[in-house]
């Protein structure tokens, strides 16, 4: 988290997350490619080299792959690879949630070997026990993660927002279950915090409800925040601004509007190519870093 911190600080916010569908892909890129999977581990490329001086990180969405099948899942363990190579942080988005054992099993298959990742995201609702060998993994590893606290979904509400009893509760002992989890979660942090303040355990805290952004920072300082929800989802620079921390903090995520930004830019389907593609993809991460920057100095 501490590395994370710092490319922040140099680099900026921006988590460009490769949710790489091939449907996203130029037409005429994807009809060059023998197979799906090829096309999308080209286009992962190119997106990466043109994208990797001005992003934080890469959050790459697992789901994206398997449903390619035993190619997709190589086209993941080979965008993983690139993207080491190019020196780049990356987000495995796995939302992996298991009992101990087999925790384990997950933290030694995402945290080492083909589909090595930098920090994993995780389901914390099966308890922490499912979360502790995960911290044991990532504290040998020298690895990180992001944990499900209050997401940017529609469907947040359904269980999210559930009042429960704890300890530090509000009016009447009650408490958010996110509250619950966040809590837990900064308890950890706590106990491994590295040079900046942060432990190494984050949380993932959309940019989707603005009147709750403020109180979220302001209660929980030492957990760094993955922040989706930006874009496509409707999350806007100025939330996702009021979930940083003296300007750091917290990378925010956008996928759609990164991968689709040939499109977004008018650039018509048959006239696209990967060249065109990648500076879209550029221009579109410049644009975000720089309203983040900008909101970050009207919510100081």
């Amino acid at each position: 988290m501490d590395i994370l911190f710092e490319t922040v600080s140099a680099k900026g916010h921006v988590c460009v997350g490769l949710d790489t569908a091939a449907e996203y892909i130029p037409p005429p890129v994807r009809r060059a490619s023998r197979s799906d999977a090829e096309a999308v581990l080209a286009y992962n490329r190119a997106l990466i080299d043109a994208t990797v001086g001005a992003a934080a990180c890469y959050k790459v969405q697992i789901a994206y792959y398997e449903e390619m099948g035993i190619a997709g899942l190589q086209t993941y363990a080979a965008t993983l690879k690139h993207l080491r190579k190019k020196g780049a942080l990356v987000i495995a988005d796995i939302k992996r949630g298991d009992i101990a054992d087999t925790a384990r099993r997950y933290a030694k298959a995402h945290f080492d070997g083909d589909f090595e990742a930098d920090f994993v995201t995780l389901s914390p609702y099966m308890g922490m026990d499912s979360i502790e060998p995960w911290l044991e993994a990532a504290g040998r590893l020298g690895k990180g993660a992001f944990v499900l606290m209050r997401t940017s979904n529609k469907g947040m509400r359904d269980f999210e927002y559930l009042e429960v009893k704890g300890r530090g509760a509000g009016e009447g002992g009650q408490k958010r279950l996110y509250e619950a989890v966040g809590d837990s979660l900064a308890a950890l942090a706590c106990g491994r915090l590295g040079k900046h303040g942060y432990g190494d355990y984050g949380a993932v805290v959309g940019c989707t409800e603005q009147d709750e952004a403020a109180a979220i920072r302001a209660t929980y300082g030492s957990l760094f925040f993955l922040i989706p929800g930006y874009g496509a989802q409707g999350g806007a620079a100025k939330t996702a601004a009021m979930l940083l921390k003296d300007g750091n903090g917290g990378v925010v995520n956008a996928s759609r509007s990164i991968l689709k930004a040939w499109a977004l830019d008018g650039i018509a389907s048959e006239d696209a190519n990967m060249d065109a593609a990648a500076a879209a993809a550029f221009r579109a991460v410049i644009k975000m870093r720089d309203d983040i920057r900008a909101a970050l100095g009207s919510v100081a």
